[in-house]
Protein backbone atom coordinates (compact mmCIF):
# COMPACT_ATOMS: atom_id res chain seq x y z
CA UNK A 1 0.00 0.00 0.00
CA UNK A 2 1.62 3.07 -0.95
CA UNK A 3 2.36 5.80 2.22
CA UNK A 4 1.68 9.65 1.89
CA UNK A 5 2.98 12.85 3.47
CA UNK A 6 2.69 16.31 3.50
CA UNK A 7 3.33 19.18 6.24
CA UNK A 8 0.87 21.21 7.90
CA UNK A 9 1.76 24.62 9.52
CA UNK A 10 0.07 24.93 12.88
CA UNK A 11 0.38 27.41 14.83
CA UNK A 12 1.83 25.73 17.05
CA UNK A 13 4.78 24.11 14.59
CA UNK A 14 4.93 22.24 12.17
CA UNK A 15 3.34 18.99 11.67
CA UNK A 16 3.65 16.00 9.52
CA UNK A 17 0.74 14.13 8.65
CA UNK A 18 0.56 10.58 6.81
CA UNK A 19 -1.81 8.58 5.28
CA UNK A 20 -3.01 5.75 3.16
CA UNK A 21 -5.21 6.93 0.00
CA UNK A 22 -8.20 7.12 2.48
CA UNK A 23 -7.31 7.60 5.81
CA UNK A 24 -5.64 9.51 8.15
CA UNK A 25 -1.94 7.13 9.84
CA UNK A 26 -0.53 9.96 11.49
CA UNK A 27 0.15 13.55 12.81
CA UNK A 28 3.16 14.18 14.21
CA UNK A 29 4.70 17.70 15.56
CA UNK A 30 8.29 18.11 13.64
CA UNK A 31 10.81 17.17 16.22
CA UNK A 32 8.87 15.38 18.86
CA UNK A 33 9.32 12.48 20.84
CA UNK A 34 8.22 9.57 18.45
CA UNK A 35 8.66 11.35 15.06
CA UNK A 36 8.39 9.20 13.03
CA UNK A 37 10.55 10.72 9.77
CA UNK A 38 9.90 10.16 6.35
CA UNK A 39 10.49 7.01 4.83
CA UNK A 40 12.00 6.93 1.42
CA UNK A 41 8.99 5.51 -0.10
CA UNK A 42 6.66 7.97 0.89
CA UNK A 43 5.22 9.93 -1.84
CA UNK A 44 4.51 13.82 -0.97
CA UNK A 45 1.37 14.99 -2.24
CA UNK A 46 -0.77 17.12 -0.66
CA UNK A 47 -3.76 15.97 -2.68
CA UNK A 48 -4.65 12.95 -1.35
CA UNK A 49 -8.28 13.02 0.26
CA UNK A 50 -7.29 12.02 3.47
CA UNK A 51 -4.21 14.53 4.09
CA UNK A 52 -6.48 17.13 2.00
CA UNK A 53 -9.37 16.42 4.64
CA UNK A 54 -7.12 16.55 7.58
CA UNK A 55 -5.80 20.12 6.47
CA UNK A 56 -9.07 21.34 6.02
CA UNK A 57 -10.55 20.19 9.60
CA UNK A 58 -6.88 21.18 11.45
CA UNK A 59 -7.15 24.87 9.96
CA UNK A 60 -10.95 24.93 11.31
CA UNK A 61 -9.99 23.52 14.64
CA UNK A 62 -7.18 25.94 15.42
CA UNK A 63 -9.36 29.16 13.76
CA UNK A 64 -12.16 27.95 16.47
CA UNK A 65 -14.92 26.84 14.08
CA UNK A 66 -14.45 22.89 14.82
CA UNK A 67 -14.66 21.19 17.85
CA UNK A 68 -14.48 17.47 16.47
CA UNK A 69 -12.81 15.76 13.97
CA UNK A 70 -14.45 13.93 10.85
CA UNK A 71 -11.87 12.06 9.34
CA UNK A 72 -10.93 8.37 8.35
CA UNK A 73 -8.11 6.89 10.92
CA UNK A 74 -5.76 4.61 10.38
CA UNK A 75 -3.40 3.93 13.66
CA UNK A 76 -1.17 1.26 13.61
CA UNK A 77 -0.56 -0.06 16.67
CA UNK A 78 -1.39 -2.93 19.50
CA UNK A 79 -4.55 -3.98 19.90
CA UNK A 80 -4.97 -2.34 23.39
CA UNK A 81 -3.63 0.37 21.91
CA UNK A 82 -6.28 1.10 19.40
CA UNK A 83 -8.58 0.35 22.47
CA UNK A 84 -6.65 3.21 24.69
CA UNK A 85 -7.31 5.43 21.22
CA UNK A 86 -10.40 4.48 20.40
CA UNK A 87 -11.32 5.83 24.10
CA UNK A 88 -9.41 9.06 23.58
CA UNK A 89 -11.47 10.02 20.80
CA UNK A 90 -14.82 9.99 23.10
CA UNK A 91 -13.20 13.40 25.14
CA UNK A 92 -15.51 15.98 24.03
CA UNK A 93 -13.51 19.24 23.39
CA UNK A 94 -12.54 21.17 26.64
CA UNK A 95 -13.15 18.03 28.33
CA UNK A 96 -9.90 16.14 29.67
CA UNK A 97 -9.84 12.38 31.92
CA UNK A 98 -7.05 11.52 33.97
CA UNK A 99 -5.00 8.03 32.84
CA UNK A 100 -7.13 6.17 35.54
CA UNK A 101 -10.44 7.37 34.30
CA UNK A 102 -9.22 6.31 30.95
CA UNK A 103 -8.49 2.78 32.07
CA UNK A 104 -11.98 2.16 33.83
CA UNK A 105 -13.53 3.59 30.08
CA UNK A 106 -11.80 0.75 28.53
CA UNK A 107 -13.31 -1.82 31.29
CA UNK A 108 -9.66 -2.61 32.81
CA UNK A 109 -8.91 -0.20 35.98
CA UNK A 110 -5.71 -1.40 37.11
CA UNK A 111 -3.93 -0.68 33.43
CA UNK A 112 -3.54 2.70 34.53
CA UNK A 113 0.45 2.64 33.45
CA UNK A 114 -0.43 0.76 29.89
CA UNK A 115 -2.96 3.26 29.02
CA UNK A 116 -0.12 5.67 29.89
CA UNK A 117 2.29 4.14 27.64
CA UNK A 118 -1.08 3.78 24.99
CA UNK A 119 -1.50 7.42 24.85
CA UNK A 120 1.84 8.44 24.44
CA UNK A 121 2.53 6.51 21.39
CA UNK A 122 -1.06 7.94 19.97
CA UNK A 123 0.08 8.11 16.42
CA UNK A 124 -2.36 10.95 15.22
CA UNK A 125 -2.16 13.19 17.58
CA UNK A 126 -4.98 16.44 18.44
CA UNK A 127 -7.08 14.08 16.01
CA UNK A 128 -6.83 11.33 18.61
CA UNK A 129 -6.56 13.88 21.40
CA UNK A 130 -3.95 12.49 23.92
CA UNK A 131 -3.79 15.90 25.21
CA UNK A 132 -6.90 15.96 27.57
CA UNK A 133 -5.26 13.39 29.48
CA UNK A 134 -4.24 14.49 32.46
CA UNK A 135 -2.16 13.25 35.81
CA UNK A 136 -4.60 12.04 39.06
CA UNK A 137 -4.05 15.51 40.10
CA UNK A 138 -5.28 17.48 37.15
CA UNK A 139 -1.53 18.28 36.53
CA UNK A 140 -0.21 18.15 33.02
CA UNK A 141 1.67 15.14 32.04
CA UNK A 142 3.73 14.11 29.44
CA UNK A 143 2.71 14.76 25.83
CA UNK A 144 5.13 13.72 22.69
CA UNK A 145 4.75 17.48 21.42
CA UNK A 146 6.12 18.83 24.48
CA UNK A 147 4.12 20.22 27.60
CA UNK A 148 3.98 23.61 26.14
CA UNK A 149 1.87 22.60 23.15
CA UNK A 150 -0.36 20.25 25.38
CA UNK A 151 -0.72 23.61 27.27
CA UNK A 152 -1.71 25.60 24.52
CA UNK A 153 -4.12 22.94 23.10
CA UNK A 154 -5.92 22.72 26.42
CA UNK A 155 -5.98 26.05 27.30
CA UNK A 156 -7.65 27.05 23.29
CA UNK A 157 -10.43 24.53 24.15
CA UNK A 158 -11.11 25.23 27.83
CA UNK A 159 -11.49 28.98 26.91
CA UNK A 160 -12.67 28.50 23.65
CA UNK A 161 -9.79 30.81 22.41
CA UNK A 162 -8.95 30.58 18.82
CA UNK A 163 -5.01 30.30 17.18
CA UNK A 164 -4.33 32.98 14.67
CA UNK A 165 -3.53 31.09 11.33
CA UNK A 166 -0.60 32.86 9.31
Amino acid sequence: MTAFYAFYESPLGQILLTATGTALTGLHFVGEKYYPGIASEWQRDTNVIAIKSAITQLDEYFSGKRKSFDLPLEPEGTEFQRQVWNALTKLRFGETATYAQLAQRIGNPKAVRAVGAANGRNPISIVIPCHRVVGADGSLTGYAGGLARKEALLRMESAGQTFQLT
